[in-house]
């Protein structure tokens, strides 16, 4: 294996985080921020990509890097190394309620295909890369964007996705639709388009957007049920708009309490 091997845990239901367990010398790679606790003997370093080339040169490693800008993640990347003689924990933590998928490469081919920002952490040795998609209807409507990230090689990843997450494994020329934004990741062998939504009034009553992702088999799909820009819309409309408690909180009146007292 080019990539290292890693034990792990996950801990949680809706607020989750995961344990992995590091022999010395050992490391795994993580997004910026997302660290939760380490062992004393574990060492952070911050590099330039995701270290899975060794021998790559630093224009090498600053093209590569430069391509991750693209699906908004940083140029760098943090690295947690085990300097000790025994083993080591280090603990990483979902950004919003969810779930942690865990990913064994070797059984998708060698990669797999998911939205940005669903990457939490792997073992090093797996290449965090960018995916563009072929058809240009998939980059202008695809909810999140033409560029999507790639795992790619032969060792342990971890997503995370907001809700509950469902898996959903096609046969050969079975067609799945499903909202753009509860999209997290898929397997190679899956054909990924967007289309249309038939009738104007779905589009325009119906709540959920203009486009949908058809994904047809075979292949391996994964779907969350809260995707995170969702969240962030309801808890943006249910903010106060003045600044205070809304009416309706903890009123008797309710609802009603907004119509009398304006909910501006």
């Amino acid at each position: 294996m080019n990539s290292h091997e890693i034990d792990f845990e996950i801990f949680g239901d809706d607020l989750q985080c995961v344990e992995l367990e590091l022999d010395p010398n050992e490391t795994v790679i993580a997004e910026a921020g997302s660290m939760m606790m380490m062992d004393k003997n574990i060492e952070m370093n911050t590099i330039l990509g995701d270290g899975s080339k060794q021998d790559e040169s630093i224009f090498g490693k600053i093209f590569s890097a430069g391509k991750r800008v693209l699906t908004g993640e940083s140029l760098f990347m943090t690295t947690y190394t085990q300097r000790g003689n025994t083993k080591a924990m280090v603990t990483f933590a979902a950004p919003y309620p969810g779930k942690i998928i865990p990913m064994d490469l070797t059984q998708f081919g060698g990669k797999i295909i998911c939205q940005k920002e669903a990457f939490l952490c792997a073992a090093k040795g797996v290449s965090v890369g960018i995916e563009f998609q072929r058809k240009l209807g998939v980059g202008f409507f695809g909810g999140e964007g033409f560029i999507m990230q790639k795992l790619e090689g032969d060792g342990m990843a971890f997503l995370h996705a907001g809700g509950i997450v469902v898996k959903k494994t096609l046969t050969h020329g079975e067609i799945l639709n499903v909202d753009t934004g509860c999209l997290v990741a898929l397997s190679t062998s899956i054909n990924y388009d967007i289309r249309l939504q038939k009738g104007i009034k779905n589009s325009l009553f119906g709540g959920e957007g203009l486009f949908i992702a058809t994904l047809q088999g075979p292949g391996e799909v994964w779907i969350q049920s809260m995707p995170f820009s969702r969240l962030a819309d309801r808890i943006y409309t249910n903010m106060p708009k003045t600044g205070g408690k809304r009416t309706g909180e903890g009123s008797i009146l309710g609802g009603l309490g907004d119509l009398i007292y304006g909910d501006n």
